[in-house]
């Protein structure tokens, strides 16, 4: 099949996150099976115009907020210069661009999850009220569209909203096992220590805890956070910090190398993922290979990545009393640790990557044949 895929940013962007790794998994090894793959998304300054990545071809144009108003144009450059596509995916992570308007054919969506009320937590209000109404508008715009959602927490939220629970199938996202797997049995840090790796984002939640690590020092109990990933909230969630008092016990890593990453896991006591919606949190599942436990927000999309009571635990999401008591229910009981570090690896064997390829590459194929 020849393929173009939507999407916002490619994984090269410096803000890219779970989304696009997803995507490139995915897509990446449609190519390798010999899939024709063009990647139509925004750059950033430095970028490129066009690359090859993953075996793909990637196409960038405009920025991250001017994307919407580029899009259009890119897609006509494109396809007036290339045979004819069988398909289009849209991978609606962010704004929807409403693609069965323009695209003059079969349109799959590809949804992580849709935000709702959360954007209003993020955005500013003009912003957040442009994504609230254009999410509104989707059920009925692509109404004769087949959509994969990641977990089934989206897929019920899909239904909830008008779409029709016919046309939403749900693949769960894979993991590298080959890569993400327990280190040596010695490789734990020494002390105490926390990890999240992702986007620094005020939705996000992770200012709860920072608070939930200062509360646990007030009673005696000193734990390094590890904080890894870049956004625009970091320098919020830094004057935090430092308003807390917690000095070197908190770092900010920054973006890292995938090796470093797969470090940062393998020898954290804990993997941390407070957000109050998300469509999976693939990071609770790299985590979880490694042998990590979670502590996560009871929020949807996270209730599938982390079994609570099994391979850690989810607390209501804006307690920070719930926060501090399930990390320090880890940190004290090393025997709680290991088993829930077992159950984790064999809840991330679960997830493959090359499954999740194959039912895309089904829904596709499907798609593009009627």
């Amino acid at each position: 099949m020849r393929i173009l895929v939507v999407n916002w940013q490619d994984r090269l962007n410096p803000e890219a996150g779970g989304a696009e790794v997803h995507l490139h998994e995915i897509f990446g090894r449609l190519a390798a099976t010999g899939h024709e793959i063009t990647l139509l998304v925004s750059g950033w300054e430095g970028a490129t115009a066009e690359a090859v990545v993953d075996g793909m071809r990637v196409i960038r144009r405009g920025t991250r907020y001017s994307f919407p108003l580029h899009v259009r144009r890119g897609f006509r450059d494109i396809t007036r210069a290339s045979p004819p596509f069988d398909v289009l995916v849209e991978d609606i992570n962010k704004l929807p661009l409403f693609a069965p308007f323009w695209a003059g054919l079969p349109v799959v969506g590809l949804v992580p999850h849709l935000f709702g009320a959360t954007a209003f937590q993020q955005e500013r209000f003009p912003v957040a009220a442009t994504v609230w109404a254009a999410e509104r508008l989707m059920p009925s715009a692509y109404r004769s569209c087949d959509f994969a959602v990641i977990s089934d927490s989206t897929a019920s939220d899909l239904v909830r909203r008008g779409f029709r629970a016919e046309r939403i199938h749900v693949s769960y996202p894979g993991i590298d096992h080959d890569f993400f797997k327990p280190g040596p049995d010695t490789g734990r840090a020494p002390d105490p220590c926390l990890a999240y790796v992702g986007r620094l984002r005020r939705y996000k939640g992770l200012d709860l805890v920072l608070r939930a690590v200062a509360k646990l020092r007030e009673q005696g109990i000193e734990i390094r956070f590890r904080i890894v990933g870049q956004g625009e909230d970091r320098e919020r969630l830094a004057r935090l910090a430092s308003e807390l008092q917690l000095g070197s016990s908190v770092t900010f890593e920054g973006f890292v190398s995938e090796g470093h990453k797969l470090e940062i896991l393998q020898t954290s006591w804990i993997n941390v993922y407070p957000s109050p919606k998300e469509g999976w949190g693939i990071t609770n599942v790299e985590a979880a290979a490694c042998g990590t436990p979670s502590v996560a927000s009871d929020s949807p999309g996270l209730r599938e990545s982390v079994l609570d009571g099994v391979t850690g635990f989810l607390v209501p999401h804006d307690s920070v009393s719930a926060w501090a008591t399930a990390i320090r229910r880890l940190v004290e009981n090393p025997a709680l640790r290991a088993e829930m570090g077992a159950q984790a690896v064999a809840h991330a064997g679960r997830f493959t990557w090359e499954q999740t390829a194959g039912e895309l590459e089904g829904m596709l194929q499907r798609s593009a044949s009627l």
